[in-house]
């Protein structure tokens, strides 16, 4: 093969047909359109900090793989926290950042990181990029790579090429075959049933009503309504109004046809709080919440419940809710290790990086296990 690797500055460098004929499945997150409209939508610019710099590797005139990255000069919307390493190279006189990121923006979601033809081996591929690595992080002046959540083979295969692995801990529910919610339900403890039932009856306590639709079901009035929400949350946690614009909602996310789920709380007919979900062939991905005033119980029935009943009644076997939230362990949410690998440019930080992510691995470990003994479940508690 005559290898050749190119650095891309939008999406829309790549056609839709070419860059959709290299994807293996139906993840949403990787999809032309969503990840063009984010550009387009302003939320992954280099003013945003978001720079895209995507990877092409080329045999002559032929594509044989993607990987969608940015040059990023922060660390806000990865949800894999290296403010502490930023900081050590702060305080050495270097500069940490720009750093290269493959991921998918904003969306701390396990899945595929990679496109390349079905006749490639992804190993072999991943191992290319990593071999490429140290000659492009001079072109680009970056500091380091990161791969954040992929799948665990990918992993593999980044840490046979010499990458560091770190692992985090990620709440997911899995689904055992269930035939409804109350089936899901007989497998707790009888206090922890009670318990989450009187949570849903309290959403319908308060006059509550909630409807689950699909992209093809929303109108233009629910994004704008969902966008609302959106900034309201935002506001309360952080601050600022969010990492997505109005016209994602609007234009790229309402676009996702089945895609994309919405779960609405109504009060009288008027739309109070929402939930947004992606959805693949085999998982449901609760992204987004918002409400106009808490309610008893909402979050939980919009975001986690809905979403299980959902799972549920399209034979969905996974659901993965999003970063962090302790409390989704006694709903049924089970400790779920997820990965990040990392390359370091400067071989005596690589080194350095190389250890702390061994300690860190053993305290990480540890942790998903005691949680595990938290469980709902019966089998977990001796009922």
């Amino acid at each position: 093969m005559n290898l050749e690797l190119e650095v891309l500055g939008s999406v829309a460098d790549i056609p839709a047909t070419q860059w959709e004929a290299l994807r293996r499945d139906d993840y949403p997150f990787l999809r032309h359109d969503f990840l063009l409209g984010l550009e387009q939508a302003d939320c992954t610019t280099a003013a945003a900090g978001w720079e895209p710099a995507h990877l092409r590797l080329k045999d002559k005139d032929r594509t044989l793989a993607i990987l969608p990255a940015w040059l990023k000069t922060h660390s806000y919307g990865e949800y894999v926290f290296d403010w502490a390493w930023a900081d050590a190279w702060r305080r050495m006189g270097l500069e940490y950042y720009p750093k290269l990121l493959t991921a998918i923006p904003f969306t701390p979601a396990t899945g595929p990181r990679l496109l390349y033809a079905e006749d490639l081996d992804p190993a072999f591929l991943w191992a290319t990029f990593r071999e490429q690595m140290p000659a492009l992080a001079h072109s680009l002046g970056v500091s380091s790579w990161h791969v954040l959540f992929p799948r665990a083979e990918d992993a593999r295969s980044l840490a046979a090429a010499g990458m560091h692995t770190r692992h985090q801990v990620q709440f997911h529910w899995f689904n055992r075959g269930y035939e409804s919610f109350d089936d899901f339900l007989d497998t707790f403890s009888s206090r922890k049933r009670k318990s989450l039932r009187r949570e849903r009856r309290r959403v319908s306590e308060q006059g509550l009503t909630l409807t689950m639709r699909n992209g093809t079901e929303l109108s233009e009035d629910d994004w704008t309504v969902f966008h609302r929400f959106y900034q309201m949350t935002f506001a309360k946690r952080s601050g600022h109004g969010g990492y997505l614009t109005r016209e994602f909602f609007l234009e790229v996310a309402a676009n996702m046809g089945e895609q994309v789920l919405m779960a609405l709380a109504e009060e009288d007919g008027v739309p109070v709080a929402g939930a947004l979900y992606f959805c693949d062939g085999e998982t449901l991905y609760g992204r987004y919440w918002g409400c106009i005033r808490e309610y008893d119980c909402l979050h939980f029935e919009t975001c986690y419940y809905q979403g299980i009943d959902y799972c549920i009644r399209h034979g969905l076997k996974r659901f993965d809710p999003g970063a962090q939230g302790e409390h989704k362990i006694q709903r049924g949410f089970e400790p779920t290790t997820t990965l990040s690998c990392h390359w370091i440019a400067s071989p005596e930080l690589d080194a350095a990086v190389g250890n702390f992510t061994q300690q860190e691995q053993a305290h990480v470990e540890e942790y998903r296990k005691d949680a595990m003994s938290l469980l709902p479940f019966k089998e977990a508690q001796g009922d």
